[in-house]
Formats: structure tokens, C-alpha cells, sequence
């Protein structure tokens, strides 16, 4: 059995503890197939007051997260696990997908500095991390919510997280493809049917409309999934 383990930087700690004590989550962490550790960045201030963050040099608006807690901090999770790799979530950094995901979800370590206020010290990035990763062309408070998320659609990935290996397969963005429309019972509820290919018990026939329909709903939602698809 392969465990991954997360360490997560952040200054609010207490904002997993929901998060990755129910469902799915929870379950593999029992299982052994997760190990997700949080660490609060303060720890690692050598400040009498436990700060972070400071003025930013030539002015500007906000507070910047300092390079030396954060540096302590990699440094004390790499004492234990050498190999992990480092990751700031950062709107400037490379976009998250997929394939992003399944590439990750292959170590066995991973660490997620989570930044905070108006920015991080610019030396964190170039020098103690091993890659940035943004969730998204938004701005958001801080890289907390953007570290759930990683955990999040990495962990499923994870041989046994799931149970079904087929669920992850089929799931969107896959096969750069959203996926098929899902019906469950009833039947017919208030005059909306459930397409009667997929009750009739006909194999190939429920397979080819599933895949034509998920083509049909990428094009109409992600032409970009197609245009990739067929640049690869």
C-alpha cells in the first residue's frame, strides 16, 4: 500500500480541520493511503510577537509574507521528507488541471505553502519552492482554499482513495472531455424522462450515446477541450 503525505504552511491551520475530517478525505487518511499534516507558519517565526509578514520594500499597498519563516518551514518538512515536493499556491503560478493532478498524485510527498495578505517575499518562490500553481484567474484571500483543492483532486487519484479505479476514469476532464449526462430513479419525474437508450439494457448503444453526448456537452461548454485534443 502507497501512502501520500501533505504538509500544509498556513497561518490559519484551523481552517482544515473540516475539510479533511469528513468523507472521502477522513476515510483514506484511517486507511493509511493519506497522511496530511498541518503546520502553523507562526511556529516558525522567530519574532517575539509571531509575525509574518512586514512592509513591502519601495512602498505599495499591504502587508508581504516574509522569506524566513516560510524557509524554515520547507526546511524543517524536508528534515523528514527529503524528497517531497514544494509547491506555492499563487495566482501567478502555472494553471492546475487534470493532468496536473494525476502528474502529482505519483510522489509520495507533498508540501503547500499557503500565502497570505498582499504577497510573498518574491525570494520564496524563486528559491525554496520547486513550482507555483494557481487554481484559477481569480483572486482569492489567501492559498488556503487553493491548497484544499489540490489535496482534494490529487488524493482521488490515489490507488484505493476511491475504491473503483473505473469511477476515476470516466470522471471529467479525463480524456480532456466533460463528462456524460448521469440519470438515477425515478424514471419519469414530473414529465422529465430519463433517456430511454440508457434503460435499454443495450451495452454499445448506451456506450456511444454516453460518448456522444459527452462530446456534445464539451463543445458547448469547453470548446478549449476540443481545440487541445486536437492540437495534441
Amino acid at each position: 500500500m502507497r501512502t501520500l503525505r501533505f504538509d500544509i504552511v498556513s497561518i490559519f491551520p484551523g481552517m482544515f480541520e473540516s475539510p479533511f475530517g469528513d468523507s472521502i478525505i477522513q476515510r483514506a487518511r484511517e486507511e493509511g493511503l493519506l497522511d496530511i499534516r498541518v503546520h502553523d507558519l507562526r511556529d516558525y517565526s522567530l519574532n517575539k510577537h509571531k509575525k509574518v509578514d512586514d512592509t513591502p520594500f519601495g512602498g505599495g499597498v499591504g502587508m508581504v509574507m516574509n522569506v524566513e519563516p516560510i524557509a524554515r518551514a520547507i526546511a524543517a518538512v524536508k528534515k523528514e521528507v527529503p524528497e517531497t515536493r514544494t509547491i506555492l499556491l499563487s495566482p501567478g503560478g502555472r494553471p492546475f488541471d487534470q493532468e496536473k493532478a494525476r502528474e502529482l498524485s505519483g510522489l509520495s510527498s507533498l508540501t503547500l505553502i499557503c500565502g497570505r495578505y498582499e504577497g510573498i517575499d518574491e525570494r520564496v518562490g524563486l528559491h525554496y519552492v520547486d513550482e507555483e500553481i494557481s487554481i484559477g484567474d481569480y483572486v482569492l484571500t489567501g492559498g488556503e482554499l487553493p491548497a484544499m483543492v489540490l489535496v482534494e483532486a490529487i488524493s482521488r487519484l490515489v490507488p484505493g482513495v476511491l475504491g473503483d479505479p473505473e469511477s476515476v476514469v470516466e470522471e471529467s476532464f479525463s480524456n480532456d472531455l466533460l463528462e456524460y449526462p448521469q440519470y438515477t430513479r425515478p424514471r419519469d419525474y414530473e414529465g422529465f424522462k430519463v433517456p430511454e437508450i440508457l434503460v435499454s439494457g443495450d451495452a454499445k448503444k448506451i456506450r456511444d450515446w454516453q460518448k456522444a453526448e459527452a462530446l456534445k456537452k464539451t463543445a458547448q461548454v469547453r470548446p478549449d477541450l476540443l481545440e487541445k485534443n486536437k492540437r495534441a
